[in-house]
């Protein structure tokens, strides 16, 4: 449902605000109307630029967004792999332990 729905969002983004400024900076050409005239065959060739344009966007969005969760998990990932410091009383019982082995080997 919400793959639908921001596919419509693209699709009105592309339609309604990038293919008119693109058509006006070409030379205010409407991508809509772009097309070729065999007999009775019409190759709509504007709106085939217009459907690469919502791929585009929407490949780009799901890269950058499992991009983004891949990151996430990795952070995840970092902070459970570190291993907790000694605490004080660790410290102290391997200084002792240390101290004993040494005292043993003279």
């Amino acid at each position: 449902i919400i793959g639908g729905a921001f596919g419509k969002i693209v699709s009105s983004l592309v339609n309604d605000i990038i293919t008119p400024i693109i058509g006006i900076l070409i030379g205010g050409i409407s991508f809509e109307h772009l097309q070729y005239q065999f007999g009775s065959a019409t190759i709509k060739y504007g709106l085939f630029i217009q459907n690469v344009i919502d791929f585009l966007i929407i490949s780009i969005s799901i890269f950058i967004f499992i991009k983004l969760i891949n990151s996430f998990k990795k952070k995840k990932e970092e902070t459970a792999e570190t291993p907790p410091a000694p605490s004080k009383e660790e410290l102290l019982l391997s200084e002792i332990r240390d101290l004993l082995k040494d005292s043993l080997n003279k």
